[in-house]
């Protein structure tokens, strides 16, 4: 991973800049919510859910495994004050996935254009049939409560976003998500996410961290039902 040092140009060390850059643009005062009672919010809701969810991640893990690949997939991400951690999730692509993203970006231009801007494919081949389903769902990311556990994720905060993605994203003016830890849902997640490109989201952020509150965060979990909802009957 690039370091936000390297992204501003300044020889420091990411232990710096984590400390000292991120340090000064964090709020200086935050409620008594977003100190305690959001990780506490995590903790027991993420303890419930995996109870309830742990036989329908091992069921889909086996179903995932049909094909011979590896049921799981850790992809890098970055988290709060530009840190990298693993992000787990049901793998819902076919294996080799970068790969062949990069030999279809070479034969179409208009795909690689797609690509570049929404950091995603409208009909991505490379996810299998059982992907697609897991992804509609969004239980490709039942695993993510894992992260939530691991205090690298909250259940509520900005999607997280690769380490490709990080120099996109800082040099477009973003900073809110440095702030926070990443959601497992959020504002993004439970918008019209394909009419929104990808540094669309950096709007969604600032309101998200400007905004956070109990109040908010049961809300987007309420809305978060509804979403998956519409985007499984799709």
């Amino acid at each position: 991973m690039r370091d936000l040092a390297d992204q501003q140009d300044l020889n420091l060390s990411s232990e710096y800049v984590s400390e000292r850059i991120i340090g000064l643009i964090r709020p200086a005062r935050q409620s008594l919510y977003a100190r305690h009672g959001k990780r506490v919010l995590d903790l027991l809701l993420t303890t419930l859910l995996l109870t309830a969810a742990a036989p329908l991640i091992g069921l889909f893990y086996l179903i995932v495994r049909l094909d011979g690949g590896p049921g799981f997939y850790a992809q890098p991400r970055i988290g709060r004050d530009g840190r990298e951690f693993p992000c787990f999730k049901l793998r819902t692509m076919m294996t080799g996935a970068e790969a062949e993203l990069d030999r279809l970006c070479r034969e179409d231009p208009a795909l690689a254009q797609e690509w570049l801007e929404h950091q995603k494919l409208t009909n991505d081949p490379r996810i299998t049939p059982i992907g697609r389903f897991l992804r509609a769902s969004s239980l490709d990311e039942l695993p993510q409560l894992f992260n939530v556990l691991r205090g690298e994720m909250s259940l509520v905060g900005p999607r997280p976003f690769t380490p490709d993605q990080n120099d996109l994203y800082w040099q477009a003016g973003g900073r809110a998500y440095y702030r926070q830890l990443p959601g497992l849902t959020g504002p993004w997640q439970v918008s019209d996410r394909g009419e929104n490109s990808f540094l669309g989201r950096i709007a969604f952020d600032e309101a998200y961290e400007a905004n956070l509150s109990l109040r908010q965060d049961l809300s987007l979990l309420l809305q978060t039902i509804g979403a998956v909802i519409r985007r499984t009957g799709r």
